[in-house]
């Protein structure tokens, strides 16, 4: 991609852009890159610094691990979306470390960390910028923290199956069981017997193509208590 095509890209997406120095400007078009990251590639680990991630296309999945391996969802990125915990360097206050995979084949912008991290040290409004992008985001881990901590599982799967169909903008979520248990935090095994007992109860209907809403009204309900 040429430096004309991200200088477009940012000035969509970057609210200061117009604030900064044409100097500023193209040394951060010169320090990005377009790549594409197959599904079920490592974008990120831990706490190395690999950029600004602007998604141009596909699917991204954040998350936290445990010592023994295990993890859970914080959030996922989908076109459009941003995504400033990858760029540790930029944000010194960020201390935990996050892991990022590409969930579907997926094309990114990837902005250099350092490189973003400079100007943004000559330009207050980058920072500013920086620190609200990832205050927003904190407050969807938040609320992740939220489910997991004080929700019962089957109000945590209603939820979930209400915003991935307001989403994918259909009734049929094209998601397996380990999908489902592997983005709410929870074992594959509670995710199948809960979908079980929604499937009974005449809430949804389970195929290998995934899970189709069938009472949205029941499925509101639950969400509710």
């Amino acid at each position: 991609m040429s430096e004309l095509m991200f200088e477009s890209i940012y000035r969509e997406i970057f609210p200061f852009w117009e604030n900064i120095s044409q100097g500023d400007q193209e040394f951060i078009c010169e320090n990005s890159h377009d790549i594409t990251y197959p599904k079920g590639k490592a974008v990120h680990a831990g706490d190395e610094c690999s950029g600004v991630i602007l998604v141009r296309w596909g699917s991204l999945r954040l998350y936290m691990m445990s010592e023994e391996g295990k993890d859970i969802t914080l959030y996922r990125l989908h076109k459009g979306d941003l995504c400033m915990l990858s760029a540790s360097c930029v944000l010194n206050a960020i201390t935990f470390d996050v892991f990022v995979d590409a969930e579907e084949d997926s094309r990114c912008c990837v902005i250099s960390g350092p490189a973003f991290a400079a100007v943004s040290q000559r330009n207050p409004k980058i920072r500013i910028f920086a620190l609200e992008t990832a205050v927003s985001r904190f407050s969807d881990v938040m609320w992740v923290m939220q489910q997991i901590l004080f929700m019962s599982m089957d109000q945590r799967l209603a939820i979930f199956l209400s915003d991935e169909s307001a989403r994918v903008g259909s009734d049929t979520i094209p998601l397996t069981h380990g999908q489902i248990a592997r983005y709410m935090g929870s074992a594959r095994e509670v995710v199948s017997r809960m979908l079980k007992y929604f499937a009974g109860e005449g809430i949804v209907e389970v195929s290998r193509g995934g899970v189709t809403i069938l009472d949205k009204k029941r499925l509101r309900q639950l969400i509710r208590t």
